[in-house]
């Protein structure tokens, strides 16, 4: 078990689940906000945006917004494309 109280497996799941992108549409938004939680990410809210920044490390903002407690489709599209740009996969070790 993790700190949060939840198996290390999930992320490496739900992380998987988005570098194939055979289920975009089905990424629940807390699970999302967890994994980037989890990948080390600062997260600030403003209104429904969730911005996510990992600065000196990714040279990016991703902006996240929930719709009925999913993640966009086209935001995970644009996640996987980030999380392949800089080899995500290993920070989960």
């Amino acid at each position: 078990m993790t700190d949060d109280g939840r198996r290390p497996r999930r992320w490496s799941r739900l992380l998987r689940r988005i570098l194939e992108g055979a289920s975009d549409a089905n990424i629940r938004f807390d699970e999302l906000r967890g994994l980037m939680g989890r990948l080390g990410f600062e997260e600030s809210i403003s209104g429904s945006h969730h911005i996510y920044r990992m600065p000196g490390v990714v040279n990016e903002i991703i902006d996240l917004q929930p719709v009925r407690g999913m993640a966009k489709k086209y935001q995970v599209r644009q996640l996987r494309a980030i999380f392949i740009n800089y080899g995500v996969w290993d920070w989960l070790s």
